[in-house]
């Protein structure tokens, strides 16, 4: 056959077979998880109004400036397709008039994102994310309660010994403030030994310098102060309290006082679950408290929390994908029991059992046809099996073979 030159653009791949199984289980088992800790789904437009993304990821931001799909549709207006999930909650919350009452929201999410950047194992242009957001809740535990709910779907996936829950503070207000002075005086004294990508940050945004991926930068950041020092008693107390709910609910950490978040909406808790198994893509989930970002939409103060995760590196982590159904194929044999064929997969479908019918051949292509289904069992009606209101049932993993009334084929497969 010859092969077609239309392919998948760069960064994006088609999800099929196995590949989408997997996909489908971790969503569907977060969703499943989510709704035991009273999460309900949400789902925000693919694309927004370039202004949600540049307010709430920053003007200078590698997303905003580099990574982001945005374009003028036919009217004028700039859009772009959404980059992450938060912001999209965020400004539903707002423009909905859901900020007022009935808080906190519990919210999940699940859907593409996009972003362009260089393609590479588990990440993609197009890729996928779940999430989780609790809006409206100012109270540590709540930082706990989603940070378990991450690790819980993890362990329903069977991949938390795979992963491990770093966690830091970001502190608050003043906290950063005093933070931001210590690392200003630290930075400036290296000089020239700075990138010069870094240097720029370095009045702006300096706790961006600690996300580096520069090599000179990175030995630099090794000595750099944290922020453990320069906590308030008000925020040194909002991280005990994270700690002691995460140890109360069994959810294993370890503190990682270089976990950052470069934009002012930020504070307090920052976490990431991590891994060795996908090499330099080493993030399956990662999250952290928002309480100025609804703020940033135009709605009042409103304290949250959340976290995302990327469906893709996730289902790579499974140690299988889940098996695809095993259906029973309903063969007629000759013209005439192709009515009583239909009938009857038609009536084990109803009765909820993945059922196949072979389109043409005769009976040996048709049972060739099963077998290729992986079928666990197939049903034969021919001309006798009609006169008799019964099929043929051949049980294709055991090799036995009865008569079986059409009227039982349902409670008999179910």
């Amino acid at each position: 056959m010859a092969k077609s030159d239309l392919q998948p653009a760069r960064g994006t791949h088609d999800l099929i077979g196995e590949e989408f199984r997997r996909h489908r289980h971790v969503a569907d088992t977060a969703r499943r998880v989510s709704a035991l800790y009273g999460f309900e789904e949400w789902a925000t437009p693919i694309f927004e109004d370039t202004r949600v993304f540049a307010r709430t990821l920053g003007e200078t931001s590698d997303v905003v400036s580099k990574e982001m799909y945005t374009f003028e549709d036919r009217g004028g207006e700039s859009v772009t397709l959404r980059p992450e999930g938060t912001a999209g909650a965020c400004r539903a919350l707002v423009t909905n008039g859901l900020t007022q009452a009935n808080l906190p929201r519990k919210v999940f999410y699940a859907g593409p994102m996009f972003r362009y950047e260089r393609p590479q194992k588990g990440r993609y242009r197009q890729f996928h994310q779940i999430g989780c957001e609790v809006m409206g809740a100012a109270e540590p535990l709540a930082d706990a309660e989603v940070i378990a709910c991450g690790w819980h779907i993890q362990q329903a996936l069977g991949i938390e010994s795979g992963t491990v829950l770093e966690i830091n503070t970001l502190g608050d207000a003043p906290s950063r403030d005093a933070y931001r002075a210590a690392l200003v005086a630290f930075f400036r004294d290296a000089g020239d030994r700075l990138s010069e990508e870094s240097r720029g940050r370095l009045e702006k945004n300096p706790l961006r310098i600690l996300d580096s991926k520069d090599p000179g930068d990175r030995a630099l950041v090794a000595a750099a102060p944290t922020i453990a020092p320069h906590l308030t008693e008000a925020a040194s107390a909002f991280y005990d309290g994270v700690r002691r709910a995460l140890d109360r609910l069994g959810v294993p950490y370890r503190e990682n006082p270089r976990i950052v978040r470069g934009l002012d909406y930020y504070s307090h808790t920052a976490f990431e679950f991590v891994t060795e198994r996908l090499g330099a893509q080493g993030t399956v989930m990662a999250g952290g408290r928002y309480d100025g970002l609804v703020e940033e939409m135009g709605g009042p103060p409103t304290p949250s929390v959340g976290w995302a995760a990327g469906i893709e590196r996730l289902s790579m982590l499974l140690e299988a994908a889940p098996a695809a159904p095993r259906p029973v194929a309903v063969i007629a044999v000759g013209e005439a029991a192709e009515g009583a064929a239909l009938d009857a997969v038609q009536a084990l479908r109803r009765a909820g059992v993945v059922a196949e019918i072979a389109y043409k051949g005769n009976l040996k292509r048709r049972m060739e046809r099963a077998n290729r289904l992986g079928a666990r069992a197939a049903v034969i009606i021919g001309e006798e099996e009609m006169a008799a209101g019964a099929a043929q049932l051949r049980d294709l993993d055991a090799g036995t073979q009865e008569r079986v009334p059409l009227a039982e084929l349902a409670e008999r497969l179910a």
